[in-house]
């Protein structure tokens, strides 16, 4: 497995009140799969995917990469915010060779990988532009191309594509499907959109309401390439709708 979580909860202390984010979190992932978390808002899904990046730390449990216990951000973990997070000072392909240079790559070697990224992610042309000349989509798309230029174990991605237009949204999740089958990474992406899950999952993580638990992994069983309008992808959305329905109407009883 690239990622194992043990037995992972966390507890945050609100006003002198402890309150329980996630309780006993186990979910093995395979090299190169990509897993959708989904759920109710507020059940823990960016919490838990802070705790794999090292940004948390739960309270009790464990999180291992290629069998590591981790204990902070580290490279072998790349993350992609729905923020888009660029650095406004730099090029796209400054932004793009940033982590690069701080990891001592020597520019000939930078040049080479910033090209081979900037034009899997299709920016080639826009390689001298700011990011405040850039549309959103792009913006995404520039920090998609920063994370797998480090060449990173795992793939971090907390609702990249939250902030888009539904069109561009959906132009996003192409992009990332095609990228999956020529250069396949472990991926961990949090979302609200069960749509999205079902077109890029390989399982989809469905989540408790507060306090976080895993209350059904699905399976998800299409081609590679996916029609959102095929009858089996529909069966999946409805069959998912229908579970995250009844923690959502846990958290208003």
């Amino acid at each position: 497995m690239k990622i194992q979580i043990q037995g992972v909860s966390k507890s945050f202390a609100v006003g002198g009140v402890t309150q329980h984010a996630l309780v006993d979190v186990d979910l093995d992932v395979a090299e190169r799969e990509l897993i959708c978390l989904l759920g109710p808002s507020g059940c823990g899904k960016s919490t838990l995917l802070n705790i794999v990046a090292g940004f948390l730390q739960p309270t009790s449990g464990r999180v291992l990469v290629d069998g590591r216990a981790i204990s902070g951000p580290g490279a072998d973990r790349g993350v992609v915010f729905q923020e888009y997070v660029l650095f406004p000072w730099l090029t796209v392909a400054g932004n793009v060779a940033f982590g690069l240079e701080l990891g001592g790559v020597p520019y000939d070697d930078r040049v080479r990988i910033v090209r081979h990224y900037l034009a899997l992610v299709g920016l080639e042309a826009h390689a001298e532009k700011f990011p405040v000349q850039l549309s959103g989509g792009m913006k995404q798309r520039v920090a998609i191309a920063r994370a797998l230029a480090n060449d990173p174990a795992v793939i971090l991605m907390d609702e990249p594509f939250g902030a888009l237009d539904a069109q561009t949204r959906e132009v996003l999740q192409d992009e990332l499907s095609r990228i999956q089958r020529v250069e396949p990474k472990t991926i961990l992406f949090v979302t609200h959109s069960i749509r999205e899950a079902v077109y890029l999952a390989d399982r989809v993580v469905v989540m408790t309401s507060a306090p976080g638990r895993i209350k059904q992994v699905v399976p998800i069983k299409l081609p590679e390439t996916r029609d959102r309008f095929a009858a089996d992808f529909t069966q999946y959305e409805s069959e998912i709708t229908r579970l995250v329905k009844e923690e959502v109407a846990k958290v208003h009883e």
